[in-house]
C-alpha cells in the first residue's frame, strides 16, 4: 500500500474517532454525532490525500529546479 494511501486512511480512522466524539458531547444524539463523524472526516480525508499529492509534487518540482 503506498504511503500516501496508508496516511490517509489512519489519518480518517482518527479524524472519525474525534469528530464522533465531540459532536457526541456536544450534541447528546449518537445518530447525529454519526452524521457528523462520517460526512466531514470523509470530505477531509480526500482533502488530506491530494493535499499530500500537490506537496509531493511541489518537493520533486523544487529538486528538479535545484538540478
Amino acid at each position: 500500500m503506498p504511503t500516501d494511501l496508508a496516511k490517509t486512511l489512519t489519518y480518517l480512522s482518527l479524524h472519525l474517532t474525534i469528530g464522533f466524539s465531540v459532536a457526541y458531547v456536544m450534541t447528546g444524539s449518537v445518530a447525529l454525532a454519526g452524521g457528523i463523524a462520517i460526512v466531514e472526516p470523509c470530505i477531509n480525508a480526500v482533502a488530506f490525500f491530494f493535499h499530500e499529492k500537490a506537496w509531493k509534487r511541489a518537493g520533486t518540482r523544487r529538486k528538479l529546479l535545484a538540478a
